[in-house]
C-alpha cells in the first residue's frame, strides 16, 4: 500500500510540474513599443481608407 501512495504522489507531482510550464510570463510593453503598435495601426487604417477611396465603385458624399 506504502508503494501505490508514493507513485500516485510521484505523478501528481508531474501533472503540477507540466501545468506550472504551460504559464507563460506576460512582457510588459514599453512606451517605444505602444508607439510602434499605435504607428503600425494608423499605416493600416490610412491603407484601408485610400484603398476603399481609390476604388471606382465607392460612393462619396461630396
Amino acid at each position: 500500500m506504502l508503494g501505490l501512495k508514493k507513485v500516485v504522489m510521484i505523478i501528481k507531482a508531474k501533472i503540477r510540474s507540466l501545468k506550472k510550464k504551460k504559464a507563460y510570463n506576460k512582457v510588459e510593453k514599453s512606451e517605444s513599443m505602444r508607439m510602434e503598435i499605435r504607428s503600425r495601426k494608423a499605416k493600416k487604417l490610412i491603407e484601408e481608407t485610400l484603398k476603399v477611396a481609390d476604388s471606382p465603385k465607392s460612393k462619396t458624399l461630396f
